[in-house]
């Protein structure tokens, strides 16, 4: 099995990079933001690698950080994830954004990538939401409020906070972030903060 390749730019494809490792090119397929990262053919370049092995053939998978090439792996278990669609979604998201997006439960940031739909997408909030915090450095009150919110569980004033700031715009992710700040702000007196009250805050903390 390989696990990284430190080689030379040799030409670029359509969703591969050739690096020549001492003569030998190996065929390395990437997501575009991958490749949109590398150097220049002729400089030196470094990847991590994910080997597939397959009955008829051999195929390399290449990321410039491991926590990149985890997230290829976690995608693939959900069910309707193949190694096309895992990049796809790399494509368009790094993964520190993906995991705050599964984390607070953002669907509509996981089914921008290409060959995602809201179906799947909601099924990879559901099933990977338990393991992205531990790749993301979000607040874990706002991974709370979040999840609370969707269940419908979050106290009244905090839920009708969260709506009309997404009334007013802002996205889901955003608003949620925002009324945690300001409940976290605020103590001991958050219990008892009126929905007016958190839009106020939340939207001071919205201007910074």
């Amino acid at each position: 099995m390989i696990g990284k390749l430190k080689g030379v730019v040799d030409s670029y494809g359509e969703d591969f990079v050739i690096l020549d490792v001492h003569g030998v090119g190996y065929v390395v397929h990437c997501s575009a933001r991958t490749l949109q990262r590398l150097p220049p053919i002729g400089e030196a370049a470094e990847l991590a690698i994910e080997t597939h092995v397959r009955e008829d053939m051999i195929r390399l998978y290449g990321f410039r950080a491991d926590a990149e090439r985890e997230w290829f792996r976690l995608l693939q278990t959900v069910q309707g994830v193949g190694t096309r669609v895992a990049l796809g979604v790399l494509s368009v998201m790094e993964p520190g954004d993906l995991a705050t997006a599964i984390a607070t439960g953002d669907k509509g940031a996981v089914a921008r990538a290409p060959g995602v739909g809201p179906r799947l997408a909601a099924r990879l909030v559901a099933e990977l939401k338990d393991k992205a915090p531990a790749f993301s450095a979000i607040d874990p009150a706002l991974i709370q409020l979040t999840g609370a919110v969707e269940d419908n569980t979050a106290p009244q004033p905090v839920a009708d906070a969260i709506s009309a700031l997404v009334n007013l715009g802002y996205a889901q992710v955003q608003a949620s972030a925002a009324v945690a700040a300001a409940l976290k702000g605020a103590g001991e007196g958050a219990a008892a903060m009126e929905a007016k009250t958190l839009i106020r805050l939340g939207l001071r903390e919205l201007a910074r």
